[in-house]
């Protein structure tokens, strides 16, 4: 097992996090130079962020096929091992109940 590397899921999350925050800025400065209209009232903030979800989600779909599938593959690999050490358990319990 490869302890040092860092796990798929950590490596997506940040890349997640990574491709929202550069979405952040850039709306923060679109907004800030008033190329992308202000939020009303005082709804800058909250404006901002939800504009930088609504485009960081697909652009994460997109970029991020690579880091989602392995992902995924090491979620089922990790499931399928769990499950053969709960299967070995309870032959191993058949076994001393017989």
């Amino acid at each position: 097992m490869s302890a040092a590397k860092p796990g798929a899921t950590i490596q997506y999350t940040m890349a997640r996090i990574g491709i929202f925050m550069g979405c952040l800025v850039l709306v923060a400065v679109l907004v800030h130079f008033g190329i992308v209209p202000k939020g009303l009232g005082g709804s800058d903030a909250i404006w901002t962020i939800l504009l930088a979800l609504v485009i960081s989600a697909p652009l994460s779909f997109v970029l991020l096929r690579k880091q989602r599938d392995q992902m995924s593959e090491q979620i089922v690999a990790k499931v399928d091992r769990t499950k053969a050490k709960l299967e070995a358990n309870r032959s191993q319990e058949d076994g001393v109940t017989q």
